[in-house]
């Protein structure tokens, strides 16, 4: 990676950095398995027939099993892979070894890395957060709450209403644009190698 990383000296937790890049990654590859998987099982289902009064009694018909897994494919992660690749060289700054940089360097190169990982996020998805209390709030969940809402931590004990402190707001993608891929696109070439001549 040639990143001139001593032009901006700062510091930037990179824990925190990572997750951040691996969630969006995540949520993109989960996103698009839900899609897969809603237009599978709506181009699975028979079409209605029309009804005919039968002579006898038709056979009964066995529902098939509910497969309570979705399938999905790894074209739009791959694509949002490319995308944070392109914008914000992703792959190159996790691919570095950073043992020998200082942390001066390491937080200028991660400041390439924020600054298009953010312009990617903000050109292709619309975010909010699952929650409107500000964080480090007192917040009651009550009987029934959304458990793919909210994950609770720390002595949990007992049945709702439960009452704990906000910690994090948690994100909700509200809208998704990535481009669309033509169907000869190899989605597994994240980069293509550069030759200058």
């Amino acid at each position: 990676m040639n990143l001139n990383l001593t032009a901006m000296p700062t510091t930037i937790d990179l824990l925190h950095l990572g997750l951040a890049v691996f969630a969006i990654v995540f949520l993109a590859a989960w996103l698009s398995a839900r899609k897969n998987a809603k237009s599978q099982s709506v181009a699975s289902q028979p079409a209605p027939q029309p009804v005919e009064k039968p002579a006898e009694p038709a056979p009964e018909v066995k529902p098939e099993p509910v497969n309570p897994f979705k399938d999905s494919t790894p074209d739009s992660a791959l694509q949002l892979l490319a995308l944070l690749q392109q914008n914000a060289r992703f792959i190159d700054f996790l691919k570095e070894d950073l043992a020998g940089f200082s942390d001066a360097d390491i937080g200028a190169a991660a400041r390439v890395v924020h600054e298009g990982g953010q312009k990617t996020l903000n050109e292709y998805f619309t975010l909010a957060p699952l929650r409107q209390e500000e964080e480090e709030t007192s917040v009651t969940l009550p009987e029934g709450f959304n458990a793919s809402e909210v994950r609770l931590t720390g002595n949990v004990a007992g049945k709702a209403p439960f009452t704990g402190v906000l910690v994090h707001r948690g994100w909700k993608a509200v809208d998704v644009k990535l481009p669309k891929l033509a169907k000869e696109h190899d989605a597994s070439i994240i980069a293509p190698a550069e030759v200058e001549l």
